[in-house]
């Protein structure tokens, strides 16, 4: 719709319509609501384990019991889906806890789906969890660094793992070329035709991922992932990469982070008009999570504001870290 120059309406006065709460909502122009959230949740082995993150509060690396409890509470609230992060026992240099059978993934996918079949499952698909060196691919010892090819069989592998477990949704993450391709191929051959993608497409190398690290205990022994993820100058290199996974077979599409890149999101939402999520990152949550401990800002209108802007931005969905207190502000 094309803007109109002010002069050809010369009675309107936009206070009008912001002169009471019921009439701002009247013609809010974009709404957040909970059925848009989607909590990520880290679980680990073990038994009545609630392990409180140091860098993001309010946030637990919890065991298949607690973490079933914790999405029985997103849940009830209201919040219709939960990302799911494993921290596996040991870790290995083919990531073997990625795609076992019964790995902490694959357990707490089956608890979830038999506790409550309506809550839908993602599952992130990466390997840097259960890798010893902490990449999201195999790695080449003597040159150090990451093998995109090799590694796409082991990421297929596991995505077809998480369906076989039940997860709704397939989330890959690491930011191999060809990627969605592998497991699309192999979700189809493995029964899985109607399961859809979630991919990470526009993933940037962000100094915002930090106290996810530290969650996920995901950090890389040596380097870093510029070489497989994003450099945060690059606009025109998303679009490249949107466009792939979507060729390759991606039902929705995700930027992340989100607020440090809402012209990535927009452009992205505008250039295809597919399914975008956006991800609020363990970044974004701890800095206003810090913030308000300090009194320095109002936790909740902060919150709300920046997960706004994610959907004013295009964001058909928000994955945040504060879904169940958002939930919580929205019913009230």
């Amino acid at each position: 719709m094309s803007l109109h120059p002010l002069g050809q309406f010369p009675n309107y006065r936009p206070r009008r319509l912001r002169q009471s709460p019921a009439l701002r909502r009247l013609v809010q122009e974009t709404r957040l609501s909970v059925d848009q959230l989607v909590l990520p949740l880290f679980v680990r082995s073990g038994k009545k384990v609630r392990q409180a993150i140091d860098a993001m509060p309010g946030v637990f690396q919890l065991s298949p019991d607690e973490l079933a409890k914790e999405a029985a509470k997103a849940y009830a609230l209201g919040v219709p889906a939960v990302l799911l992060f494993g921290i596996p026992e040991t870790k290995d240099e083919k990531a073997s806890g990625a795609y076992a059978r019964n790995g902490i993934v694959q357990q707490a996918v089956r608890l979830l789906k038999n506790e409550n079949p309506s809550l839908l499952v993602i599952t992130d698909v990466c390997l840097c969890e259960y890798m010893s060196h902490g990449h999201c691919g195999l790695v080449d010892k003597k040159h150090g660094r990451v093998l995109n090819d090799p590694s796409l069989a082991l990421l297929a592998r596991t995505a077809v793992s998480h369906a076989e477990a039940g997860a709704d949704i397939i989330a890959p993450s690491d930011m191999m070329d060809g990627r969605v391709r592998a497991i699309r191929a192999a979700l189809d051959k493995g029964g899985f035709m109607d399961t859809p993608i979630m991919s990470y497409a526009a993933k940037y190398a962000s100094a915002f991922y930090g106290p996810f690290r530290e969650a996920a205990e995901s950090a890389p022994k040596f380097g870093d992932r510029r070489g497989y993820q994003m450099d945060a100058a690059n606009a025109e290199e998303a679009l490249r990469e949107v466009a792939m996974d979507i060729q390759e077979g991606a039902d929705i599409v995700m930027v992340k982070p989100a607020l440090a890149y809402l012209d990535i999101l927009s452009r992205v939402k505008r250039e295809f008009g597919f399914p975008t999520a956006a991800y609020a990152v363990s970044g974004e949550y701890s800095m206003i999570k810090a913030a308000s401990a300090k009194g320095w800002i109002d936790e909740r209108a902060v919150t709300m504001e920046s997960l706004l802007a994610m959907r004013r931005a295009g964001a058909d969905l928000v994955i945040t870290y504060a879904a169940m207190d958002v939930a919580k502000w929205l019913g009230k």
